[in-house]
């Protein structure tokens, strides 16, 4: 993300409706929505009769109090966010005050806080027993909780709450999630042909620039790759030929800036950072003509989709902003976060696990008539394996929220806390999926964890907001594209070691995940 030294008032300028390109007159209703990924579910479950729950639960654990307190209006906040941001920075964050409170459930306040966030304070669960109750919908509630104590303002998202913001008991919840699994399942086809081409590009790109320079940056090829692949599989549509060209990263970027600026460190001078894009919002007006680039490119692009939606009883105008929301934040978003991390976790492996890779993943095409298919990848064990431990060790969404929708009983592995109805629930997922409790060498990339018996403990992989050995519904906010982000995760690492033998790199820090830089890449020798 590049980064600004611009400081920005409070006040924050009126979005006008975006303009769409001449088509089919969108309707003028509105709807409330939350985003999502994609999945390749062919019949996505739809949710049953609500669960009865009763007004608190039973436990055999002690129960204590929950440790910690938020200190003195404005100053703990502000305390707390210089405390996690740049003083001790996040993951000590949460340390010291495990140590301090000597428990894995306290209480404490999450950026941004003043001036962004009237109400920061949250209670936080940072173990693997805990973390879950932020998936039971019967228990909390998600509306507007997808970026945490705050909310971006809905004109970055032409003045509608998109599905990742939305709870699953409003109506446009299930609406907008079926419309996301349509598109899934209608373009599925061309997910494997069109991940070939966009990486062999990007493969082509680094081996170029390491000829020329001796390096090569994998995040900007990464960039280029992930949104041309995006746009291709599910839309049909070759960014290059379109008016947008090779555009649609940098307007991404600048764009989840804008969401996404008050929890960010961008690396500026502490206290000019913090008291600009900490403590205000960046005005929607500066990021409105990039947003109108994207959205006439996807409104162009999708409509067979927009008619869906209107099947649906969506407008094509809503829908659109969704479709946008879902392909740039949630799913280019992820992928620049977690191809970059795969490749730091494999390239920090070593020689010998590249060379298992390589031998398994290469018999197993060949046995295929020299074709990558889904059945086929689900004969590489290893490969598998490596993929769910690099979604384990560092999920690419970290950060979980939800609102206790009635009195509850919260467990961890030592104790049990009394949570009251409305209380702000936080869980900061690695913390939760690297619980020593749970996982043997929890701090340490083990590349065949889930190969064999270690398969059961998938259900301890939670970085699809539910476990990894559940299914997204209708009903629930557990993410639409769960085996969509499986699916190319998988295909990044076959092809990888399909052309390459080994790699090195170097690994900086950015601020949404690792800065990457190819140093080698040794061609196939077998």
């Amino acid at each position: 993300m590049a980064s600004s030294s611009l400081a920005f008032p409070a006040l924050q300028t009126q979005f006008q409706s975006l303009k769409k390109p001449s088509s089919p007159k969108p309707s003028t209703r509105r709807f409330s929505v939350r985003p999502i990924r994609a999945s390749i579910s062919e019949n996505p479950s739809v949710p049953g009769p609500p669960a009865t729950v009763s007004p608190s639960e039973p436990t055999k654990l002690p129960i204590r109090k929950i440790p910690g307190d938020h200190g003195l209006p404005l100053i703990g906040p502000f305390k707390d966010r210089l405390d996690y941001f740049y003083n001790q920075g996040r993951d000590e964050y949460f340390k010291s005050k495990i140590q301090k409170y000597r428990s894995t459930v306290f209480r404490a306040n999450m950026p941004p806080g003043p001036f962004i966030a009237p109400n920061p304070q949250v209670v936080v669960l940072l173990d693997g027993k805990s973390f879950p109750v932020l998936f039971d919908v019967t228990k909390v509630e998600k509306k507007d909780l997808f970026t945490g104590t705050f909310m971006p303002s809905t004109e970055l998202t032409g003045g509608y709450r998109v599905l990742s913001y939305l709870d699953p008991s409003e109506p446009k919840h299930a609406k907008l999630k079926q419309l996301m699994f349509y598109l899934l399942k209608s373009r599925r086809d061309h997910v494997i042909p069109e991940f070939n081409a966009s990486y062999t590009e990007l493969f082509t790109s680094l081996e170029k620039n390491l000829a020329l320079g001796g390096k090569a940056s994998f995040g900007e090829a990464n960039d280029q790759a992930a949104f041309n692949f995006l746009a291709r599989s599910w839309f049909g549509t070759d960014p290059a030929e379109t008016t947008l060209g090779l555009d649609g990263p940098g307007l991404v970027a600048k764009w989840v800036l804008f969401n996404l600026g008050p929890v960010l460190k961008l690396g500026l001078p502490k206290y000019l950072e913090d008291l600009t894009i900490h403590s205000f919002r960046l005005p929607p007006s500066l990021i409105k003509k990039s947003y109108q680039r994207l959205y006439d490119f996807f409104y162009a692009s999708s409509g067979f989709l927009l008619d869906e939606a209107e099947n649906l009883g969506i407008s094509r105008e809503e829908a659109c902003h969704n479709l946008l929301f879902t392909t740039c934040f949630n799913s280019f978003g992820g992928m620049r976060i977690l191809f970059p991390n795969m490749m730091k976790w494999l390239g920090r492996a070593g020689t010998k696990l590249h060379a298992r890779l390589a031998e398994e993943i290469r018999s197993v095409v060949r046995s295929n008539d020299g074709s990558i298919t889904m059945r086929g990848m689900e004969e590489m064990p290893l490969m598998k394996s490596v993929v769910y431990e690099a979604l384990r060790i560092e999920p690419p969404v970290s950060l979980q929220f939800g609102r206790a929708k009635r009195d509850l009983i919260i467990e961890s592995h030592d104790a049990a806390f009394e949570v009251k109805e409305g209380e702000m629930l936080f869980g900061f997922q690695p913390f939760a999926t690297k619980d020593p409790k749970i996982f043997t060498q929890a701090e340490e990339f083990v590349a065949d964890r889930f190969i064999g018996e270690g398969e059961k403990m998938l259900e301890h992989v939670l970085w699809s907001n539910g476990p990894e050995t559940e299914e997204p519904t209708l009903g629930n906010k557990q993410c639409a594209g769960k085996d969509f982000v499986v699916l190319v995760s998988r295909l990044f690492v076959v092809e990888l070691f399909l052309r390459y033998d080994s790699f090195e790199i170097e690994v900086g820090t950015s601020p949404l995940g690792a800065a990457v830089t190819v140093t080698s890449l040794r061609r196939a020798s077998f």
